[in-house]
């Protein structure tokens, strides 16, 4: 595989993102890559907890000055990790009433150096079932065309952030039944379809 690989994943409410991301984990750490995944709002919340914060709605609440600050610590504690492979869970966007706010705005993805970007997409139709089931989050239940609108805006924005650092993306569709299945083409596109077994220490 080379080098260390840091993959930014993203990917739109309801298309499985957090299921498929730590089945990709497993996999590449039975393949002998040690995996580690960091979900990018946690580690700001954990920054914001040293600051004396009790919950995540008053990070919501800090001025946009303070929370860029604190998503710089959390860019810098990312790029600081040495896993051969770390696997970053975050936000592309942000819905606004301004319009869409990048999640990975120029400065973030110059910190962190990510070596990959994986969409994960899913059709329409699905994102809107696991939205409507999804009894632990408040969703939105959007029309057909909305979210196909959402997954566009995520394909131009990703390809945008593999323009701005040279990195390669791939975008991986998370179909119903099918976990394994994107799991493994996340795991393909970081190792070269390198399937060999390694070597647990490495």
């Amino acid at each position: 595989m080379g080098e260390n690989k840091r993959a930014i994943i993203v990917g739109i409410p309801g298309v499985g993102k957090t299921t498929v991301i730590t089945r990709a984990a497993e996999i590449l750490s039975n393949r002998g890559y040690k995996t580690s995944v960091v979900v990018f709002g946690t580690v700001m919340f954990e920054e914001a907890k040293k600051q004396g914060l009790k919950d995540r709605d008053e990070m919501r609440k800090m001025s946009v000055e303070d929370q860029r600050r604190l998503q710089d610590t959390a860019a810098r504690r990312i790029a600081e990790m040495k896993d051969p492979v770390v696997l970053i869970d975050t936000h592309l966007f942000i819905n606004t009433r301004e319009g869409y706010y990048p999640g990975l705005p120029v400065r973030l993805l110059e910190i962190m150096r990510p070596t990959n970007f994986v969409m994960i997409a899913a059709d329409p139709g699905e994102i809107i079932n696991r939205r409507r089931t999804d009894s632990t989050r408040q969703r939105d239940v959007a029309s057909p065309e909305e979210i196909q609108h959402e997954l566009e805006i995520s394909k131009v924005m990703v390809a945008s952030c593999s323009i701005l650092t040279g990195s390669p993306f791939v975008i991986v569709m998370n179909r119903e039944g099918k976990i394994d299945e994107a799991a493994s083409n996340i795991a393909k596109a970081l190792t070269g379809g390198d399937d060999g077994e390694r070597k647990k220490n490495e």
